[in-house]
């Protein structure tokens, strides 16, 4: 944890996955204080007609991208948006991504939500103050 999962309904080459996973992870890292080492990245090719979003009331559904971060508990709402950009920037730059067909949810959990092994056990909860 974190876990960062992009769901796309295009097809992208696994050298330009590699780079967005190494951006996104770049700057999450960067920006939520967090170990580099800790962070999962999952790009989710759904192909086409597989993620639908009706823009406007009365419109027919529209092709549409989704990022989901699990992240720790506590982070300060303008600390999320400004990461949220800062991903989405990514996506847009690599992939070619529309910044009105992304959406990014987040889910907050506790540090003992989170295992992992290879690193520790639990991972530290946020403290206020922290990035």
């Amino acid at each position: 944890m974190p876990y960062l999962q992009l769901d796309v309904t295009g097809s992208y080459s696994v050298s330009d996955k590699q780079r967005l996973a190494a951006a996104m992870s770049e700057t999450y890292a960067r920006m939520m204080s967090v170990d580099i080492r800790r962070i999962s990245v999952a790009i989710r090719e759904l192909g086409d007609g597989g993620l639908w979003r009706i823009p406007e009331v009365g419109d027919e559904p529209a092709p549409v991208s989704m990022l989901m971060l699990d992240i720790r508990r506590g982070r300060p709402a303008e600390l999320r948006m400004e990461l949220a950009k800062a991903l989405c920037q990514h996506c847009i730059d690599i992939f070619g991504l529309q910044e009105h067909q992304l959406n990014v949810e987040f889910t907050q959990h506790d540090g003992d939500e989170m295992y992992h092994p290879a690193l520790g056990g639990y991972s530290p909860d946020w403290k206020p103050g922290e990035a």
